[in-house]
């Protein structure tokens, strides 16, 4: 057994450091932390002049750990001082003009999206976040709008209150109850336009499609769930297939391999702005959902560190990627989605390769075992506590269905495209294009109905049960090991030599 590369031990321990500073913030309340900013970059810049590892290691700590605290407390002074502050303390009537950050999240009764504030009764919103709301008439309208576009609603103002203050972490520092809307205008950043004429595109392929197979393609490509039932969406999570009803890390991946022959045919350079250009493009076009925001900022490290000579294990790609997110939005920790994809990532990183080589059979069938009991895993910590639970079928559900996301990704991204272009000069090419999309989503829509018919779960109980049975398991697995290495050491005949 070959042994496994060394684990990144100082960039864990400044992970840790910034994770625990980031808590000491949020416990400290909104503040400017001016001087824990201040000191925690002066600390940065002493820790990469020392020399001695281990000292530099310690120091970094420190550094990170004061600029956790200091960009959390800012974070958090963010929303606690801003332009509108006042008037949702005041529940005051306003007009309001607005970006969409997000597409509109609709219900049967409702829509809610978070907007960014450009202004507020002709002052400015200095571009704070608010969730804005709606229900009949003004919620129809509204949803059907597209992140970056504008709109321009009256409404009432308050603080987000009971289930909508998880919008907190999405910097979001009050509500506004849209009772008109008053205007709507097209997305003004270039980005955004390029992105929404994209997803317009992708979608237009696959117009035909019953609505259900079209919701779940949305979802599954863009991000967009807007049209999944929720009782397809309740039937995902107890297969432990949820992932699969949304936009992932992997499709990142799986869409850097869609411009694998172009990429391979550029230049040093050409080739990493390319590749730069299809990872913003596509968080773009995804909404930049966290996990999403997580491959995509690891595959970046990724680049840097090839680009620079210097390539790096996907455990320290892991880290800093999340160590540079962290420091730019520490609110990601209270995030479940960027919190699923680091677990799963991290569990793929550590135990895939172990895992691998502990198993029988040919080695493609023992890599899928493996990442996906890895992913599992760095699963299990998010989601038992968070849920509750998780369901024991989730294993192998996803051993069959996770096979079929790359072939779904790649081709779902080039039949829409190709559909949507061809549409007008025949109905008849997007029908055939889609025929293996179709084949493919009702092949998951499969597997996501037979697993969810085992009702058996993991909750927290059971968990660490089996924690202490593997734990056991190991213990005698190495007391074995060391009886027959001692059994090895001693002479034939089984008696040990005179002194």
């Amino acid at each position: 057994m070959t042994p496994g590369p060394a684990l990144p031990v100082a960039p864990l321990i400044v992970l840790a450091a910034l994770v625990g500073g980031i808590f000491t913030g949020e416990a400290a309340g909104p503040g400017s932390a001016i001087g824990a900013l201040v000191t925690g970059a002066l600390v940065v810049v002493v820790a990469v002049c020392v020399r001695a590892p281990g000292i530099r290691t310690v120091v970094a700590a420190l550094a990170l750990a004061l600029l956790g605290a200091a960009v959390m407390q800012r974070a958090l002074h963010g929303i606690a001082v801003s332009p509108i502050a006042s008037a949702v303390a005041t529940h005051a009537d306003a007009r309001v003009t607005a970006t969409l950050v997000d597409d509109p999240d609709a219900s049967r009764f409702d829509t809610r999206v978070l907007v960014r504030v450009d202004g507020l009764d002709g002052r400015t919103g200095g571009g704070r976040r608010v969730l804005l709301t709606a229900s009949g008439d003004v919620a129809a309208h509204l949803r059907i709008l597209s992140a970056g576009e504008s709109v321009v609603v009256r409404g009432w103002c308050t603080e987000l209150e009971g289930f909508d203050a998880r919008w907190r972490w999405k910097h979001a520092v009050g509500e506004v109850h849209a009772t008109e809307i008053a205007g709507v205008g097209p997305a003004r950043a270039p980005l955004d336009r390029v992105a929404n004429r994209l997803r317009k595109l992708v979608l237009a392929g696959s117009t035909h499609l019953q609505p259900v197979d079209r919701a779940l393609l949305a979802g599954f490509l863009l991000g967009d769930t807007r049209g999944v039932p929720k009782q397809l969406t309740d039937q995902f999570r107890a297969a432990g297939l949820t992932h699969l009803t949304a936009v992932s890390g992997e499709n990142v991946a799986f869409v850097m391999a869609l411009f694998a022959p172009l990429l391979r045919r550029s230049g040093l350079r050409g080739r990493m702005l390319l590749a730069l250009a299809v990872l913003v493009c596509f968080g773009t076009m995804t909404r930049w959902e966290p996990s999403v925001l997580r491959a995509i900022a690891m595959a970046t490290v990724a680049l840097l560190a090839g680009a620079l000579g210097r390539p790096a294990t996907g455990l320290r790609v892991l880290v800093l990627a999340a160590t540079a997110l962290l420091l730019v939005d520490p609110f990601l920790v209270h995030q479940v989605g960027f919190l699923l994809s680091c677990g799963a990532s991290l569990g793929i990183a550590l135990l895939s390769r172990p895992i691998t080589e502990r198993l029988r059979g040919p080695m493609w069938m023992r890599e899928v075992l493996a990442v996906t009991a890895a992913a599992q895993v760095g699963v299990a910590p998010v989601l038992i506590p968070v849920f509750g639970s998780m369901p024991l079928v989730a294993l192998p559900a996803n051993l069959v269905a996770v096979p079929l996301a790359a072939p779904l990704t790649m081709w779902g991204l080039l039949a829409g495209a190709g559909g949507g272009l061809a549409r007008p000069l025949s109905p008849a090419v997007p029908r055939l294009l889609e025929l293996p999309t179709v084949g493919l989503l009702h092949a998951l829509i499969s597997v996501a109905d037979l697993a969810a018919r085992v009702p058996i779960a993991i909750d927290g109980r059971a968990a660490w049960g089996l924690i202490a049975l593997g734990a056991l398991v190991a213990a005698a697995h190495r007391a074995r090991a060391a009886r027959h290495v001692e059994i090895g050491r001693q002479p034939a005949g089984g008696r040990t030599p005179p002194a």
